[in-house]
């Protein structure tokens, strides 16, 4: 059979996979081409056709010439699979770069089409090597050639051209990966191993892809792939031993698939340059280059020290923190906080740990039926009550629904009761977080005559964006495994990342309304700029790019509006459903006041829960890649959202409390208060918070005193210095800590209360102590100097 008409069944099976996939996957996270059912008409942006015009033409294009150059090759399997993985890529590369336009982005997300790439490539190539197997082989070279050259420039230019690539939660600093956020011995590594993996590949591929120039440059390509690929199991090897292996979840797997889909991109993107080298070896046994190949040498070494000597010259820092203004720290005044360093501290200089819980009373929920309402009054009680257990933050849940019904127009009224609440809050020594919260985007649910697609179903509204905001295309309202994944909810968030009709813009300058009203409250922690932001159509270009793009355009109108406050900024909902994620990119803000606030609900709602699957990453991994990928922007951590374990709460809450602990951090609970009708809480007999309602009465339901005792244990609020370790359970508590250059006043929520004299409590290094009853404990007060301690007995 000859090449071309291999090539053409190779393109017409893809093509066709391509229709099957589209019809069979609803959600189109698992298919080459989703088909979300929004409307084609009319086109305000490239990236609504880029799929059709660009990504479909280069998929089947590039597998066409591949297969058709190495359709005389031994191995035809391996070869066409590669070619389509290749063609894959390639096609999710150049849609990428008409979308953001953004070359070293769209190359790195190319990777994340890899898991849908190798079985299309094992599909087809399936089909090719039966229909080939009386084809022609071509002779085989006697050796590969040599690509040396070319492969210590394909490794050595790595670090300048890392960007996105070999960084995030699945690398720790001794895995062998070329990015000089991972610190030299890793950058080394990753760079020997990728020129060693190019070199090896090709001489076992070189031999094997036969044909002329474009097989011989398609196997240098191939063997690029090769090394990306050792490069992943390279790093996964190490990882086993420095990144704790599987501790009983699965986090290996995951981790290992993404640096798989790091280097296997970054071969795709760049190995070109190794089957250019391939075809110029090649050619020179017959005709000799009048370059001495002694000066080619040279050179080839020159370029590679500078292509990885400059990146650890430019590198920016790990993103130093203004010192903070010293100022007296009044007894019961709450100062403002400033991100210094990886700390949250407060202008006395003193490390604050932000620990209490989400509040959702002013959330425009959908409500399910109209006479169960979806929220509880917020009153100045329900702050009292969160004082009393010891909680010094609350993480006051807004919805832009209510803030803006109108375009353009905000409701004063809403924007008092955010006032009051904020006030309350101070008036009970309580900082507040200012959350723009929604889930599945709107409180929009299913029109009553959906039709939705199998696999897929109608689904109640949540909250979120107001109507005017919401720009579906007509995609369907059908929920795929939960309120995340729908055509309509994926179709709207890109439109918000694309900045459809200026929408991005209205909620950019909202945020700038809420920073000039509480710019000047320095009991406002700070603002979460969007809660659990979907991965949109796009993903990773939406939930990285765009999404960090989002936050910076943010910040800055916050800045300009006089407010000083920290940003909390989020990865995309992703965190919460696997556990990790990609994130905004390193340099996504120039601001140094933000802080990184994912949700760890590892074990609890994440996707493996949901399936049955099991644990992907732990509660204690999960905190581990928290702080991983926080320290890759400098910034510290701090989980907006945390909890919902359903029967174990109790026990998965202790070994939370025993990390957070560990990692020196703060959070806050899901959630205060949930009425019966919420969206969430489902209607049943219990509105399941923290403070639980008996639905059939309206009264306070029994508490969950285990759990309480893993919430309200004792933990210092404010500390002079940094704290160097924290164990808390209980009344028990190991503190340690060493005082800098502000405050000296110590402050410590005991959740019992304690005589002044009380023996049970030792200290070291700190003076004028004393105790006072605060709601259902004590607060300890006193000014520690030097290296101090408090620990209390059994």
């Amino acid at each position: 059979m000859s090449s071309k008409r291999l090539a053409w069944i190779a393109t017409l099976a893809l093509g066709l996979l391509v229709i099957v996939q589209a019809a069979a996957d609803p959600s189109g996270l698992l298919s080459l081409l989703g088909w979300t059912g929004a409307d084609l008409w009319p086109i305000r942006a490239p990236w609504q056709i880029a799929p059709f015009v660009v990504y479909l033409p280069v998929l089947l294009g590039v597998t066409w010439w591949a297969v058709r150059s190495i359709a005389g090759s031994r191995r035809l399997f391996a070869a066409t699979t590669a070619s389509v993985v290749l063609a894959v890529l390639l096609a999710k590369f150049a849609m990428s770069l008409v979308a953001v336009g953004d070359l070293g982005t769209a190359a790195w997300g190319s990777g994340f089409a890899l898991a849908k790439a190798i079985p299309a490539g094992l599909i087809v190539a399936g089909v090719v090597a039966f229909a080939g197997r009386r084809r022609d082989i071509a002779d085989a070279p006697d050796e590969a050639p040599s690509v040396w050259a070319g492969a210590l420039l394909f490794g050595a230019i790595a670090p300048l051209l890392a960007g996105q690539w070999w960084a995030g939660a699945p690398y720790d600093r001794w895995m062998p990966a070329p990015n000089v956020l991972n610190g030299a011995v890793a950058t080394v590594g990753g760079i020997v191993v990728l020129v060693l993996g190019a070199i090896g590949c090709q001489r076992a591929l070189g031999r094997r892809v036969a044909g002329g120039t474009a097989a011989t440059f398609l196997a240098g390509w191939f063997a690029a792939m090769g090394a990306g690929a050792l490069l992943a199991l390279a790093a996964s090897i190490v990882g086993m031993f420095s990144d704790d292996g599987f501790a009983g979840d699965l986090w290996p797997l995951m981790a290992g698939y993404i640096r798989l889909a790091d280097g296997v991109a970054y071969g795709a993107c760049t190995g070109w340059i190794v089957g250019l080298a391939a075809v110029w070896s090649r050619r020179q046994a017959t005709q000799p280059s009048p370059i001495p190949r002694p000066a080619l040498r040279a050179g080839a070494v020159g370029l590679a020290v500078v292509a990885v000597t400059v990146p650890f010259l430019v590198r920016p820092d790990a993103q130093p923190a203004s010192p903070a203004p010293l100022a007296s720290a009044e007894a019961g005044t709450l100062l403002p906080l400033r991100v210094s360093g990886e700390v949250i501290a407060d202008a006395a200089g003193r490390e604050v740990l932000l620990r209490g819980v989400n509040v959702n009373q002013l959330v425009d929920f959908y409500a399910p039926r109209p006479e169960v309402p979806s929220t509880l009054p917020l009153t100045e009680q329900d702050f009292a009550g969160i004082a009393d257990h010891g909680f010094n933050v609350v993480r006051l849940a807004l919805s832009w629904s209510a803030l803006e019904p109108e375009r353009g127009r905000y409701d004063e009224a809403y924007v008092d009761q955010i006032r009051v609440a904020v006030a309350q809050a101070k008036a009970h020594g309580l900082y507040t977080v200012l959350d723009m919260h929604q889930d599945g985007w709107s409180n929009a649910p299913s029109p009553d005559d959906v039709s939705c697609r199998p696999g897929t179903s109608p689904m109640w509204g949540y909250d979120g964006a107001p109507e005017w905001a919401t720009i579906t295309d007509g995609a369907p309202r059908c929920q795929f495994t939960g309120r995340d994944i729908s055509p309509a909810g994926g179709r709207a968030f890109n439109n918000f990342y694309y900045d459809t009709d200026d929408v991005q813009e209205h909620l950019v300058q909202a945020w700038a309304m809420l920073a000039g009203e509480f710019k000047d409250e320095p009991t406002v922690a700070g603002y979460d700029l969007l809660n659990e932001p979907n991965f949109g159509e796009s993903a990773p270009l939406t939930s990285s790019l765009l999404l960090g793009r989002f936050y910076d355009r943010t910040i800055d109108a916050i800045r300009a509006a006089g407010a000083e406050q920290i940003v909390f900024f989020e990865p995309s909902i992703l965190w919460s459903g696997l556990g990790f994620d990609s994130g905004p990119p390193a340099g996504f803000t120039d601001d140094r006041n933000i802080v990184f606030a994912p949700h760890l609900y590892a074990e609890s709602i994440t996707m493996d829960a949901s399936l049955g699957l099991p644990t992907i990453v732990s509660i204690e991994r999960g905190f581990t890649l928290a702080d991983r990928v926080a320290a890759k922007y400098g910034v510290p951590v701090w989980s907006g959202e945390w909890g919902y374990w359903g029967d174990g709460i109790a026990e998965n809450a202790a070994r939370y409390a025993k990390e957070e602990d560990a990692h020196v951090q703060g959070g806050a609970y899901w959630v205060w208060k949930q009425a019966c009708g919420d969206p969430q809480n489902g209607i049943q007999e219990l509105g399941n918070g923290l403070m639980p309602v008996l639905c059939s009465t309206g009264e306070d339901a029994p508490r969950n005193t285990a759990l309480l005792d893993q919430l309200t244990r004792a933990y210092p609020r404010f500390s002079p210095g940094r704290i160097t370790h924290l164990a808390g359970e209980g009344d028990r508590l190991d503190l340690t800590g060493t005082a800098g250059d502000g405050s000296c006043r110590l402050e410590v929520w005991f959740p019992r209360r304690v005589d002044a004299g009380a023996s049970a409590v030792d200290t070291v290094g700190i003076e004028d102590i004393t105790f006072t009853p605060l709601g259902e404990g004590s607060l300890m007060t006193g000014c520690a100097t030097g290296d101090y301690e408090v620990r209390t007995g059994a």
